[in-house]
């Protein structure tokens, strides 16, 4: 199936030559009937005589409707435009062909109706004369007389012809329908159109309601009229939703494949100037047309309308230099890198530019000159999603979030994913050797505290997420640290007593001298003074195990419980603390808390008697 959309000036037999053609009535409403004026979109659709399938969405071409004749326009990928020979190229032939330049649509069929009223010719040329300059350029041109039926197998057969020459929709893509029309069908509930551009829906599917996230399920499908199990884009399609009230969704809303879109607020984009008359056309040549690069020179207001698919959504716009624009739109909506869309003014009643979504995720502007450097960037980018790309200018990006932009990194050769991000590998080494730089910093300003902890490496590199550490450590620029009990630190041999500064390693010499003979009599606070030992000191050596803290105040050499334990055993399996004491060469200040360590491991236990009495593998 090809879906095409109408255009072109009002009264100039859009909807007769669609009635033509498929035998079906476009206009929905008795008032459009009755007035001959087509006032909401209509759809119709025929088949052709090779059994091509054809659908046609029937917009209005009064100026009134501009944002109607928008939102059908919007989805489809080819265009009919209509102009009638007995009155020309009119002003809403030129606001529509500048709607579908702005939106970069290059396929098409021109046709020149009411060709029983007045020889064709100087319509036609003279519509082609306006198309030149635009992304339609030089397109096939067939006169027709909806009434007398001259031209209409000629016009069939370029129809046919429009359809072969029409890029192929891909099928596995994820799902955005931009919805035109919703209502009720009593017994079924309700019911949304819209024009599948690409991927698949299939009864049962589950999807998702841009507008607020919530999820749908597919209860039934239709397409051209007839029921189906799986609908694959291109097509015009009905879906009934299951369990969802008419006041849920509207025209201008999107369905979406669940957690595979990005709705966003905050757009950074590139116009498009309007066509300049005079110019040659670029129908042929101009494989992208955003590869273009038109100066746009026409002043900005404030606020104006963004038009992309069917919605229609109020806009604040700031210019940040050249073409680039960052747009805060009003609702959010899921946009992708490369999206077509257009600014209208709605008081002037013009369409302003096209565009062409170059970030849907951009910095914040926060600093002076911002935004003349953000649009320095933006000149640089093509508005044609690339993972690699997108992540060379991030330096790190959420696998999910590349996706959602459009960017793929599963078609890009991306380094390895490491907690669902990933790491440009220039930024990757950048990030290593400031981590190096960070810890050497801080174990130079406090020696007694190596290394960084986790959470201040990760404030220090701004990560997201503390996996991502690991990942820095992989890389060489990161060789000698090493990640151990919640830190990042220099790889040295564990124990080292290289590791400490040299005034604590003196120190510590003094301690072990004062240990060597009466192992267990700690050293009192006057000594620890007259050493040079503080709290921070004490913990430094405990961290390094070059000291056991037993108790409150209490330190030893690493070993002494076990030393402990064997002079213990000599006295029986059973002892009193005076006993233990004794046995120990040390005062009550280190016996106490020693032995309640010793309970604490497993090693001894109180009897009822309130003695210690030692376990059965300890008592020689």
């Amino acid at each position: 199936m090809h879906v095409l959309a109408t255009a072109g000036h009002v009264d100039h037999g859009k909807s007769t030559l669609v009635r033509a053609l498929t035998g079906m009535e476009p206009d929905r409403w008795a008032e459009e009937r009755r007035r001959g004026l087509t006032i909401d979109l209509g759809f119709a659709w025929t088949t052709l005589p090779g059994g091509e399938r054809l659908a046609f969405v029937d917009v209005p071409g009064h100026e009134r409707f501009v944002t109607t004749m928008l939102a059908g326009v919007g989805p489809v990928p080819a265009v009919v435009l209509v102009v009638a020979a007995d009155e020309g190229w009119m002003p809403q032939s030129a606001e529509h062909v500048d709607a579908l330049h702005a939106l970069g649509v290059r396929h098409g069929l021109l046709v020149v109706t009411r060709s029983d009223l007045m020889a064709p010719e100087l319509a036609r040329d003279e519509a082609e004369q306006h198309l030149a300059p635009t992304s339609l350029g030089e397109l096939p041109a067939v006169c027709v007389s909806a009434t007398t039926g001259a031209g209409m197998d000629e016009l069939r057969a370029a129809l046919a012809e429009l359809g072969a020459a029409l890029p192929a929709a891909d099928a596995g893509a994820d799902v955005r329908l931009w919805v035109d029309r919703a209502f009720t069908i009593r017994g079924s509930g309700t019911v949304v159109t819209g024009t599948l551009a690409a991927g698949t829906i299939r009864v049962g599917d589950e999807l998702q309601l841009a507008r607020d996230g919530q999820r749908v399920r597919v209860r039934g499908l239709q397409s051209l009229g007839e029921p189906a199990e799986e609908v694959t884009a291109v097509a015009r399609i009905a879906v009934n939703l299951r369990g969802v009230p008419r006041e849920a969704v509207a025209r201008g809303d999107a369905m979406l494949t669940p957690g595979r879109w990005l709705t966003t607020a905050l757009v950074d984009a590139r116009l498009h100037a309007p066509p300049t008359p005079g110019t040659p056309g670029t129908n042929g040549t101009l494989v992208e047309p955003y590869r273009t690069r038109v100066p746009f020179v026409q002043p900005l207001p404030r606020e104006l309308t963004l038009h992309i698919g069917a919605a229609a959504v109020p806009a604040q716009v700031r210019p940040l230099g050249g073409d680039a624009v960052r747009l805060r739109l009003a609702v959010p909506q899921p946009l992708r890198i490369g999206d077509r869309a257009l600014l209208r003014d709605p008081g002037r009643r013009q369409i302003t530019a096209g565009l062409t979504v170059l970030d849907v995720q951009p910095p914040a502007l926060r600093r002076r000159g911002a935004a003349a450097a953000r649009a320095g960037v933006l000149a640089t980018m093509d508005g044609v999603p690339d993972a690699a790309a997108e992540l060379a200018r991030r330096g790190l990006a959420r696998v999910a979030d590349l996706t959602a932009m459009g960017a793929d990194p599963a078609r890009s050769a991306l380094p390895q994913v490491t907690a669902g991000w990933l790491l440009d590998p220039t930024v990757a080494t950048k990030m290593a050797a400031q981590l190096v730089a960070a810890v050497a910093e801080h174990d130079a300003a406090d020696p007694l505290d190596p290394g960084l902890t986790v959470l201040a490496a990760r404030r220090r590199l701004d990560l997201p997420d503390a996996r991502l550490l690991a990942a820095l450590l992989r890389e060489p620029a990161a060789a000698g640290l090493v990640q151990h009990d919640g830190r990042i630190r220099l790889a040295k041999e564990a124990g080292a007593d290289d590791d400490l500064p040299a005034a604590l390693q003196t120190a510590l010499e003094g301690l072990r001298a004062d240990l060597q003979d009466a192992p267990f009599a700690a050293p009192d606070t006057g000594r620890l003074a007259e050493l040079g030992v503080g709290p921070k000191q004490l913990a430094s050596l405990v961290r390094a195990g070059q000291l056991d803290r037993i108790g409150d105040g209490v330190y030893l050499l690493p070993g002494a419980t076990d030393r402990a334990t064997e002079v213990l055993a000599q006295l029986g399996p059973e002892f009193t603390l005076s006993q233990a004491r004794q046995a120990l060469g040390t005062t009550r200040r280190v016996a106490v808390p020693l032995l309640e360590l010793l309970s604490r491991t497993g090693h001894t236990r109180r009897t009822a008697e309130g003695n210690h009495r030692l376990r059965a593998s300890d008592q020689g």
